[in-house]
Protein backbone atom coordinates (compact mmCIF):
# COMPACT_ATOMS: atom_id res chain seq x y z
CA UNK A 1 0.00 0.00 0.00
CA UNK A 2 1.22 3.34 -1.17
CA UNK A 3 0.79 6.73 0.63
CA UNK A 4 -1.85 8.03 -2.21
CA UNK A 5 -4.25 5.08 -2.06
CA UNK A 6 -5.02 1.23 -1.31
CA UNK A 7 -3.91 -1.98 -3.41
CA UNK A 8 -7.12 -3.99 -4.08
CA UNK A 9 -7.15 -7.13 -6.37
CA UNK A 10 -9.15 -6.81 -9.14
CA UNK A 11 -12.00 -9.03 -9.53
CA UNK A 12 -11.81 -10.23 -12.72
CA UNK A 13 -9.13 -11.62 -14.89
CA UNK A 14 -7.51 -9.79 -17.23
CA UNK A 15 -8.77 -10.01 -20.61
CA UNK A 16 -7.52 -11.16 -24.02
CA UNK A 17 -5.30 -8.68 -25.81
CA UNK A 18 -7.70 -5.82 -26.94
CA UNK A 19 -10.52 -6.73 -24.37
CA UNK A 20 -11.87 -4.99 -21.71
CA UNK A 21 -13.81 -5.99 -18.44
CA UNK A 22 -15.64 -3.66 -15.89
CA UNK A 23 -15.28 -4.10 -12.23
CA UNK A 24 -15.55 -1.99 -9.23
CA UNK A 25 -12.93 -1.10 -6.85
CA UNK A 26 -13.08 1.32 -3.95
CA UNK A 27 -16.40 2.54 -4.57
CA UNK A 28 -15.42 3.40 -8.15
CA UNK A 29 -16.36 1.76 -11.51
CA UNK A 30 -13.11 0.93 -13.13
CA UNK A 31 -12.53 -0.57 -16.50
CA UNK A 32 -9.37 -2.98 -16.94
CA UNK A 33 -8.06 -2.65 -20.46
CA UNK A 34 -5.42 -5.38 -22.07
CA UNK A 35 -3.17 -3.07 -24.76
CA UNK A 36 -1.36 -5.59 -26.32
CA UNK A 37 -0.72 -7.61 -23.19
CA UNK A 38 -0.37 -4.78 -20.92
CA UNK A 39 -3.13 -4.28 -18.20
CA UNK A 40 -3.81 -0.21 -17.39
CA UNK A 41 -7.21 0.76 -15.32
CA UNK A 42 -9.74 3.84 -16.36
CA UNK A 43 -12.01 5.18 -15.01
CA UNK A 44 -15.19 3.63 -16.91
CA UNK A 45 -16.33 6.75 -17.66
CA UNK A 46 -16.04 9.06 -20.54
CA UNK A 47 -14.71 12.39 -19.95
CA UNK A 48 -16.77 14.48 -22.48
CA UNK A 49 -20.04 12.37 -21.90
CA UNK A 50 -19.93 10.02 -19.33
CA UNK A 51 -20.66 6.94 -21.23
CA UNK A 52 -19.13 3.67 -20.05
CA UNK A 53 -16.02 3.34 -21.74
CA UNK A 54 -16.23 -0.20 -20.90
CA UNK A 55 -19.16 -0.72 -23.53
CA UNK A 56 -16.63 1.10 -26.55
CA UNK A 57 -13.50 -0.38 -28.46
CA UNK A 58 -10.25 -1.06 -27.49
CA UNK A 59 -7.95 -1.00 -30.51
CA UNK A 60 -4.16 -1.10 -29.47
CA UNK A 61 -3.86 1.38 -26.69
CA UNK A 62 -6.69 3.54 -28.17
CA UNK A 63 -10.16 3.07 -26.44
CA UNK A 64 -12.63 4.14 -28.63
CA UNK A 65 -15.97 5.91 -26.63
CA UNK A 66 -19.29 4.32 -27.67
CA UNK A 67 -21.47 7.40 -27.26
CA UNK A 68 -19.43 10.17 -30.09
CA UNK A 69 -16.62 8.09 -31.03
CA UNK A 70 -14.04 10.44 -29.11
CA UNK A 71 -10.78 8.41 -28.40
CA UNK A 72 -8.20 8.31 -25.68
CA UNK A 73 -5.14 6.51 -24.52
CA UNK A 74 -5.66 3.85 -21.54
CA UNK A 75 -1.76 4.28 -21.19
CA UNK A 76 -1.36 7.87 -19.83
CA UNK A 77 -5.42 8.62 -20.14
CA UNK A 78 -4.59 11.48 -22.75
CA UNK A 79 -7.75 12.16 -25.11
CA UNK A 80 -6.71 11.59 -29.07
CA UNK A 81 -9.64 11.95 -30.74
CA UNK A 82 -12.47 14.60 -30.23
CA UNK A 83 -14.50 15.27 -28.75
CA UNK A 84 -12.76 13.66 -25.47
CA UNK A 85 -10.66 16.64 -24.53
CA UNK A 86 -9.79 16.42 -21.20
CA UNK A 87 -7.78 12.85 -19.79
CA UNK A 88 -9.61 10.26 -18.45
CA UNK A 89 -8.83 9.15 -14.62
CA UNK A 90 -6.31 6.59 -15.17
CA UNK A 91 -5.07 4.29 -11.77
CA UNK A 92 -1.91 2.41 -11.19
CA UNK A 93 -2.05 -1.50 -12.00
CA UNK A 94 0.48 -4.22 -10.81
CA UNK A 95 0.12 -7.97 -12.27
CA UNK A 96 1.70 -11.53 -11.04
CA UNK A 97 0.81 -14.29 -12.86
CA UNK A 98 -3.26 -14.54 -12.88
CA UNK A 99 -3.38 -12.03 -10.00
CA UNK A 100 -4.12 -8.30 -10.93
CA UNK A 101 -4.56 -5.15 -8.45
CA UNK A 102 -5.33 -1.85 -9.29
CA UNK A 103 -4.83 0.92 -6.37
CA UNK A 104 -7.29 3.44 -5.68
CA UNK A 105 -7.21 6.66 -3.51
CA UNK A 106 -8.24 6.26 0.11
CA UNK A 107 -11.74 6.83 0.86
Amino acid sequence: MSEDGAWCEVGVPLPPPGRMAAFEAGGLRLVLCNAAGAPYVVEDRCPHAFARLSEGRLEGSVLECPLHGGKLDVRDGAPVAAPIRRPVRRFAVRSSGERVEVEVPHA
